[in-house]
């Protein structure tokens, strides 16, 4: 599996905390020649594994670092990126854990858990929400007003809902800020009838809302990266699973019938 950029700064930034944990424990020649002449000791530096990772990866929060089921490795999780490091910080992997036994891919356990927490942050009313709230089933689309696989899932959105699927949009403009897709998110969000506004665009009609204030396009667009997104439309399953890509109606029925089961 070929690890992201971001998992391979993370380890970058790794390796030159460890090169920092050798360089603070190295004794000069002359002191190990004159031990009676060396000052007085320092008070020893922490050792506990995730202070050290902590503090040597700036913009690291205490919640992404933690003890993984192997005895002496950390998993560290950056949205859904995971790499794990020795106790001693020399080593890294970047990689999902597998217990044998069950084949249970533990770190894809960890991504669907930190997937429902930032979700969790997003509230329902800056999402554009198809369907009853009882529906039988909820999910979250990463989407794009511009993207043809997002247009043709929402051209069956009627199908979804007819199904029991009730579908929770939040925007994620592929190309990024100050982009035509970008501002056409952000009309979609400022318009009185946000439903209505975003089927206009994804049927590829221009839209004459003006951008506001307070939009949230650029918040909804940095969770996706956080999710390491690949692409548009990406699907979240209430148990935090990501569905890659477009499902229709029946196959996304299918996959939510055997998740639940």
């Amino acid at each position: 599996m070929k690890a992201s950029l971001r998992v391979l700064v993370l380890l970058a930034a790794l390796a030159g905390a460890a090169a920092a944990v050798a360089a603070t424990g190295t004794t000069s020649p002359a002191a190990a020649a004159s031990p009676a002449a060396s000052a007085p000791s320092a008070a020893p530096a922490s050792t506990d594994p995730r202070a050290l990772i902590i503090s040597k990866l700036p913009g690291t929060r205490p919640e992404e670092v933690r003890p993984s089921p192997v005895p002496g490795l950390y998993e560290l999780m950056h949205g859904t990126d995971a790499a794990y490091v020795t106790a001693d910080g020399k080593y890294a992997i970047a990689g999902d854990l597998y217990e044998l036994g069950t084949n249970t891919d533990i770190t894809e356990a960890e991504r669907r858990q930190t997937r429902l927490r930032l979700l969790g942050a997003i509230p329902e009313s800056d999402m554009v929400i198809f369907g009853p709230k009882d529906a039988r089933h909820t999910v979250t689309v990463f989407t794009d007003v511009d993207c043809a696989y997002c247009r043709k899932l929402h051209s069956q959105i009627a199908d979804y809902n007819r199904l029991g699927i009730r579908v929770r949009y939040v925007s994620y403009p592929r190309t990024g800020p100050n982009s035509e897709s970008w501002t056409r998110a952000e009309q979609v969000w400022c318009a009185a009838n946000r439903n209505e506004a975003l089927t206009r665009a994804k049927r590829g009609e221009n839209l004459t809302d003006k951008p506001c204030a307070h939009s949230p396009v650029a918040r909804e667009y940095a969770l996706g990266r956080e999710f390491n997104l690949q692409g548009t439309p990406a699907i979240v399953l209430a148990n935090g699973d990501m569905l890659p890509g477009y499902l229709s109606p029946t196959e996304l029925a299918d996959e939510l019938k055997s998740v639940a089961h």
